[in-house]
């Protein structure tokens, strides 16, 4: 089993291995169709690469590398540089060297990576693009009222942005209703979104964005690691004598916990055994956070 360490940047990527004499080698490679294609068919047999997870950069290596059936794991930087100990210096011939050192100590925790389906895939980009366009419209929104407070307010400019902003939301309706029609498309897809829907305080949005982050709950099959992903499952906090209260971690995906909490804030407001589990948990002293963190974390646990 041959190594390949791959530091991933946009317009190419260098691979570090060992050659059949145990010297070390480097390869420079394009990040094209072409070029990844000849690198991918001169591998050798039960090759192994193992890159560094750097967004959209990698998708490509990884798509082609399935499509050549060669084992590819994508690791997080963070995991690659506190696994080395103290290092220095920094370049992308070290960096794709110490990739490879991490994946062949640790070739037995890599989990490879499967290249999303096309229906996958484009309900992402969909979901990606409806957010931007949702965070504009909140800039221009803000922007828009405090423009109220001015002693001269431009007629010209507020016209301008009303405009903007009925484009933004025809645009994000838009783009919701491609979503609806991808995930109908899909009998798997549909079956688990009406699933989702129907627990009290999920909607479409938090349905959608639970799909998607989870890989249709296929990358993270399990409650456990969904609670951790989304950081509403606290961790222990003690040493030794040391015993601190337990802290939920913040290497957790931000934007899905704040979906998670708003729909346990529905769920209190509109299901009644939750608002009675807050109303117990208020009286026994306990923070508001803390219950409504608890609240999202059991919500999560009834999806799986």
């Amino acid at each position: 089993m041959q190594v390949y360490g791959i530091d991933l940047s946009k317009e190419k990527f260098d691979a570090n291995f060992i050659d059949e004499k145990g010297k070390e080698r480097r390869r420079e490679v394009k990040n094209k169709v072409v070029s990844i294609s000849k690198f991918l068919s001169t591998l050798p047999e039960g090759a192994i690469l193992c890159a560094e997870h750097t967004g959209v950069y990698g998708d490509l290596l990884v798509y082609l590398s399935n499509q050549e059936q060669v084992p590819i794991a994508l690791v997080p930087g963070y995991t690659i540089k506190h696994s080395l100990g103290l290092v220095k210096g920094k370049s992308d011939p070290i960096d794709s060297r110490r990739i490879r050192e991490y994946g062949e100590r640790f070739t037995d925790k890599l989990v490879f990576t499967e290249y999303d389906s096309e229906l996958v895939a484009e309900l992402k980009q969909s979901y990606t693009a409806r957010e931007q366009l949702v965070k504009s419209r909140k800039a221009l929104l803000t922007s828009e009222s405090g423009r109220r407070y001015l002693p001269l307010e431009s007629i010209a400019v507020h016209t301008h942005l009303q405009r903007v902003l009925a484009s933004l939301d025809a645009e994000i309706a838009g783009l919701e209703k491609v979503m609806e029609e991808l995930i109908e498309s899909d009998q798997e897809l549909y079956e688990n979104y009406e699933l989702v829907t129907s627990i009290i305080g999920y909607g479409p949005i938090i349905a959608t964005d639970l799909i998607v982050k989870t890989g249709n709950f296929k990358l993270i099959p399990t409650a456990k690691k969904a609670s951790s992903f989304a950081g509403v499952c606290p961790f222990p906090n003690a040493s030794g004598e040391m015993k601190a209260k337990s802290r939920t971690s913040p290497f957790a995906d931000k934007k899905l916990k704040s979906l998670l909490h708003m729909g346990a804030r529905s769920a209190v407001t509109h299901n009644k055994a939750y608002n009675l589990y807050y109303q117990r948990k208020s009286l026994e002293g306990k923070h508001h956070y803390v219950i409504m963190n608890n609240i999202a974390n059991k919500m999560l646990r009834t999806v799986y």
